[in-house]
């Protein structure tokens, strides 16, 4: 499945123009032949927005979510982008997975919250394995900080998870997360990992960018620099099998050394 990843930041504060920034790049994506695009982090509604994260968030079947299940349907592409999810009294820093037909296939709530300033506005989620079927691949969900636990991503793998998702925010200093994590927790794992961040400065943060779709190889099939960028990588069933064949590494655990 080819997959495109949108490294952006958007229009922070503004869902109107976070959408036509997405309806751009799903236009893009259909025409490079993408199954899937995914957008970073709290796309829908930018990062650092303060006390706008609240006042933004709209439930996981929202207008906002209906907008991007139009612009999945009308360009015939899955979409995959982080929004905060309101929830009865709770704000949830959360991604959503929509179908190339419009249908909303997951939601999920990041599990770890990333310092002060997430969890002075968010709750953290309590179900780390989510997951949806997408064009012959099992696809699963984690936001950003959560990758950087190696006990969600194997869990993932366990549960049999192809393709991770990961929209992120991922800032200076910590760009060695892109350029060095992602393709060991690929490979570790025998999955295929898209790591998709924003870019730029945005209030307190500096976005680092590098985006990449890392195989099960260890290997980034695509990345970003430092701008804004679509790029595109192939997540390759058959490969993914041969690779899960050739290397031992969840055959051989011994779990019960592990608790």
């Amino acid at each position: 499945m080819r997959t495109a990843l949108l490294q952006s930041s958007g229009r922070p504060g503004s869902v109107d123009g976070n959408l036509k920034v997405l309806d751009e790049a799903a236009g893009r994506a259909a025409a490079a032949g993408a199954g899937l695009l995914t957008a970073p982090e709290m796309f829908l509604t930018g990062y650092a927005i303060g006390g706008d994260i609240a006042r933004l968030a709209e439930p996981a079947d929202g207008e906002a979510a209906d907008a991007v299940a139009e612009i999945a349907a009308r360009h015939g592409v899955a979409i995959a982008y982080g929004y905060p999810e309101r929830a009865e009294s709770a704000v949830y820093n959360s991604a959503q997975l929509i179908s190339a037909d419009g249908t909303r296939l997951a939601n999920y709530r990041k599990t770890h919250l990333f310092g002060c300033f997430e969890r002075d506005h968010f709750t953290p989620g309590e179900r780390h394995v989510v997951q949806a079927q997408l064009n012959g691949l099992t696809v699963g969900l984690l936001i950003c900080y959560d990758v950087e636990f190696p006990e969600n991503v194997r869990a993932h793998a366990l549960a049999g998870t192809d393709l991770l998702v990961v929209p992120t925010a991922q800032m200076h200093p910590f760009q060695f997360v892109a350029e060095s994590m992602i393709p060991v927790r690929a490979f570790e794992n025998q999955m295929y990992v898209a790591y998709v961040n924003r870019v730029g400065q945005e209030g307190e943060f500096e976005f680092v960018g590098l985006s990449v779709l890392a195989g099960p190889d260890g290997v980034a099939r695509a990345r970003a620099g430092r701008e804004e960028q679509l790029v595109f990588a192939d997540a390759d069933p058959a490969f993914l099998a041969a690779s899960r064949e050739a290397n031992p590494y969840l055959r051989d655990r011994r779990p019960e050394l592990y608790v």
